[in-house]
């Protein structure tokens, strides 16, 4: 694992602006695991800035960057229609060159006309004019035998780039929303009935707003926003200090730095390493709490973002110089899960409380359960059904509590604690039915 560059890369930047180490971390992030990051705050807070400073240091990527707005149009952002593509018998010059016979005869009369320009000789023209027409009797052939399809010149545009940083994008008109949800999910883009990739690794943007998805009006952009992975949030600097140590920056003489820079194909290396961080099934065991934990806080978290949390957190393993996603690595979903601010606060206290303590979580997790079957079967209590249900329920919930794999003296405690109150409930459920006790420990023994 080779994570230095782009951690010094992430601590260069962070010099340069204060408090903005949450959207640099997601910066990084969005470029090891190939994800497009939305940045929401004021004018002012560096969040263009951070991007800018951030992708300057990629060498060797092919970078755009467009403001957008309601005059925007397809043809700023993917490139415009070579018209000498849909001219008859004739094609672009650069398809044209591709042609090796053509590039051949090109080359010819490009010297042919060089020495006449050397010695003006009549003779010199006259090799170079029957070089030009043979090279046209070529053209002719060419155009009449290969593909005249009309072409798209994308060169410095959309699809020809790596980084691509589109500024207020919701300001985007809605002729270019189905070319840009394209772009930003699949990574392609089709015009004059014709599809090519797009060799994108990521889309930033930043607003100082969310357009309000309720009204009818925007909810044509809703798609557009569910297609930026990442988001984050940043405010004004809080801290004088900061504050004062930036414009101590700014008021010294700028010094030519060796900035530290991560050429493209050196990305493209970190990005395969990142692939290969492990994800332990215990991991994945802790995710499932925290999604129903979430959820059962109104927080909605789709299916489909739940299932591709993965590139994120092996990313942030990356960065922490980990082979294999922890627990600290989960943190970074903060600012995954969320889609209205207001979530912030919510998802954030969740991941902080079960990241602490896993243990302890999937206890209260598994407790909750029981204590929802006993509930179920109090009020149909009278009902033989209920009791079979509950026993069930209590006796599953028992098995997955002796699943959990402690690694201290104080996580064991809490377990052995959660068994007696399991106990004390399937307890109550027996005594209620008027039957014999069977102990949850020994139907647990005899299954196993």
């Amino acid at each position: 694992m080779n994570n230095t560059k782009i951690k010094a890369v992430m601590d260069e930047v962070a010099t340069e602006a204060a408090e903005r180490d949450e959207l640099i971390q997601c910066i990084a992030v969005a470029l090891l695991a190939k994800k497009n990051l939305f940045i929401l705050g004021d004018t002012g807070q560096a969040k263009s800035y951070c991007i800018n400073a951030f992708r300057k240091r990629i060498t060797g990527a092919k970078q755009f960057e467009r403001l957008m707005s309601k005059q925007t149009d397809e043809e700023q952002l993917f490139g415009r229609l070579d018209l000498s593509s849909i001219i008859p018998g004739n094609m672009p010059h650069s398809e044209l060159e591709k042609d090796t016979s053509y590039s051949v005869k090109l080359n010819e009369v490009k010297k042919a006309y060089e020495q006449y320009e050397i010695d003006g000789k009549a003779e010199s023209l006259e090799k170079a004019n029957k070089l030009a027409k043979e090279l046209n009797a070529i053209k002719e052939i060419v155009c009449a035998v290969k593909d005249t399809a009309p072409k798209i010149i994308t060169e410095g545009k959309i699809p020809d780039s790596h980084i691509i940083f589109l500024d207020e994008i919701f300001k985007s008109n809605d002729g270019i929303l189905n070319s840009l949800l394209t772009a930003l999910n699949e990574r392609v883009y089709t015009n004059e009935g014709q599809t090519m990739n797009i060799p994108a690794i990521s889309f930033f943007s930043a607003s100082n707003e969310i357009p309000d998805f309720s009204e009818p009006e925007n909810q044509i952009l809703k798609p557009l926003y569910d297609r930026f992975d990442l988001k984050v949030v940043t405010e004004y600097v809080v801290e004088k200090a900061n504050r004062q140590a930036i414009l101590k920056q700014k008021q010294t003489p700028a010094v030519n730095a060796n900035l530290t820079t991560i050429t493209l194909r050196e990305l493209c290396e970190m990005q395969n390493e990142v692939k290969c961080i492990k994800v332990p099934d215990s991991i994945n065991e802790l995710m499932d709490d925290i999604l129903c934990t979430l959820r059962r806080k109104e927080i909605h978290i789709s299916d489909r973002k739940f299932f591709n949390f993965t590139p994120i957190v092996q990313a942030a393993a990356y960065i922490n110089g980990h082979d294999t996603v922890s627990v600290e690595d989960l943190m970074i979903l903060k600012n995954y899960f969320w889609t209205t601010p207001a979530e912030r606060d919510t998802i954030s206290a969740v991941l902080t409380e079960i990241c602490d303590n896993p243990i302890q979580s999937r206890i209260n997790d598994l407790i909750a359960m029981a204590d929802e079957a006993f509930e179920d079967f109090q009020s149909n209590s009278t009902n033989n059904r209920a009791f079979a249900k509950a026993r069930t329920e209590l006796v599953r919930v028992f098995s997955e509590l002796q699943k959990l794999e402690c690694t201290s003296d104080t996580d064991r405690d809490k377990v052995k604690e959660a068994n007696e109150q399991l106990e004390s409930l399937s307890k109550q459920v027996y005594e209620q039915k008027g039957f014999t006790v069977v102990p949850l420990r020994e139907t647990y023994e005899q299954s196993a």
